[in-house]
């Protein structure tokens, strides 16, 4: 049997989108995971693709995450065609809804400058912002509507790529990866319970626990699990088309009745436990947001890891051995900048020049600054 080309450390939305483009760039690729490939944050997190909803302000990482929502729609044809699996992408927009004066004049001062940039946002009082989604709160004084953002059924994208790469070639293993291994500065393979697998290059796509993969020389602390509880709601009929945020949550609506609404932020290590006080500040911020709600019976409840870092930005490309690269620290955004994570990874590891500037994501840049 031949050696990998690549192996991929994380069989997650990110390891296997990352080795779907790898295998039909032509290259040999295994997926190492230690249990089933997107059981944890993929499988956990809400689909939310919203770069404007999420934006803070313009910069490289907007522009980052606006690429990789326009990639989105050609994906999910790729998939279905490759798997049969839909993975419900659906342009449902967002609507996030202001409670107080300071909030609209916010979502106004977003409004505008997104505007200005040639996107699409809308600042809407609370009769325009019900007439377009009547189950929004009476108390919703304004809302921002970003038409453009939408969602998928996370679970079922992360099923669709894992079959998707496995339908071209890929190979996938569980195991535990003790370390990257090096010889003379450069990275050979890893250590897969006790054995060496050796590969051409090694992508560390490993979420919260890419710190913890040794051989990296990555520092521990500058990827590290912020824990979100998250909830699901079941409604007969869907109660909205639009995904409903604010300040302190959001709700997001799939078409058969179900209602994701989340989600917590904590630093609590690797405890995944879900907690009376965590539900309780979701439930009370998907009551304020939409009332109607108050007699769905909650049908699942769980928690998950986004993978953190200090400036809540991606680390994307070269690592600091040769032949390793890291694909991590994609915190909120993950299943958002899957495909774009996998088109720059496919192009660093074939040697060309990627598409995007990777200058404000390379993993150095907190060498200055030690994590906190």
């Amino acid at each position: 049997m031949s050696l990998p080309d690549v192996i991929i450390v994380g069989g997650g939305v990110m390891g296997c989108s990352i080795a779907l483009r790898l295998r039909q760039a032509g290259l040999n690729v295994t997926v190492l995971e230690r249990s089933i490939p997107g059981a944890e944050a993929s499988s956990a997190a809400a689909g939310i693709l919203g770069p404007q909803m999420e934006a803070d302000g313009p910069g490289p990482f907007l522009e980052l995450c606006l690429r990789s929502r326009a990639l989105y729609g050609a994906l999910a044809t790729e998939l279905r065609e490759l798997t049969g699996v839909d993975i419900a992408y659906l342009p449902s927009g967002v609507l996030k809804a202001a409670f107080t004066d300071a909030e609209v004049h916010h979502l106004d001062a977003t409004a505008a400058w997104q505007k200005a940039l040639g996107l699409r946002a809308e600042l809407l009082d609370g009769k325009q912002a019900r007439e377009l989604e009547p189950k929004l709160s009476p108390e919703a004084l304004a809302a921002v509507h970003f038409p453009d953002d939408h969602q998928v059924d996370n679970r079922l994208l992360v099923r669709a790529l894992s079959m998707a790469a496995a339908r071209v070639g890929a190979t996938f293993r569980s195991g535990y990866v003790r370390s990257v291994v090096e010889e003379h500065g450069r990275t050979v393979g890893v250590d897969l319970d006790g054995d060496l697998l050796s590969a051409g290059a090694v992508v560390v796509a490993a979420g919260s626990w890419s710190g913890l993969v040794h051989g990296t020389t990555l520092d521990p602390r500058v990827v590290r699990p912020a824990r979100g509880q998250m909830l699901e709601l079941q409604t007969r009929l869907p109660l909205t088309s639009h995904i409903l945020t604010s300040e302190k949550g959001y709700l997001v609506p799939r078409t058969d009745g179900r209602l994701i609404a989340g989600s917590t932020m904590e630093f609590a290590g690797f405890d995944k436990q879900v907690t009376a006080e965590g539900l309780s500040r979701i439930l009370a911020m998907a009551l304020e947001l939409c009332p109607a709600l108050g007699q769905a019976p909650v049908s699942e409840m769980w928690a998950g890891f986004r993978p953190y870092t200090e400036d809540r930005l991606p680390i994307l490309g070269p690592g600091p051995l040769s032949g390793l690269f890291l694909a991590t620290g994609h915190f909120r955004n993950g299943i958002l900048l899957a495909p774009i994570t996998a088109k720059l990874m496919t192009q660093c590891l074939l040697g060309e020049r990627p598409t995007v500037d990777l200058t404000h994501f390379r993993y150095d840049r907190f060498s200055a600054r030690p994590p906190a």
